[in-house]
């Protein structure tokens, strides 16, 4: 896959921002409204893949969902946005400014805008992503 559309920025994305990954799934199609979900089902696992649904995707910001199969990661990269990143299962490693943080299951952090950030393989696991676009204050 030469690229995909990374969901949480809105930006066409290369494949090589995914580490390992053999299949990068995205889906864009928002979940359905006044609707009841349980969060940690929204989306399942495939074998050596990365895969990404939206939840709400508005011109202000998009909330996605994101599984990742064992040895599956996102490269380095910088986002124009502060990202909202929650685990819903499992754990993972993030790097933010070189800094090492490891989330497990109901943790998360905020990912601050112009900073450089890693997603590193830990096993399995799940999380949302939550991106509010904001002029720069």
């Amino acid at each position: 896959m030469l690229g995909f559309t990374n969901v949480e920025a809105g930006l066409k994305t290369p494949a090589s921002f995914f580490v390992g990954t053999k299949r990068n799934i995205v889906e864009n199609k928002e979940l359905e409204k006044q609707k009841m979900h349980i969060t940690v089902e929204i989306i399942e696992y495939m074998s050596h893949a990365v895969v990404s649904k939206t939840i709400i995707r508005k011109s202000t910001g998009t909330v996605s969902v994101m599984s990742f199969d064992e040895g599956e990661g996102l490269t380095e990269r910088i986002a124009p946005f502060d990202t909202y990143a929650q685990i819903i299962e499992g754990q993972a490693e993030l790097v933010i400014d070189k800094e090492t943080f490891l989330l497990t299951t109901g943790s998360s952090i905020i990912i601050p805008a112009h900073k450089s950030n890693t997603i590193k393989p830990n096993g399995r696991f799940k999380m949302i992503l939550t991106v509010i676009k904001s002029e720069p204050s």
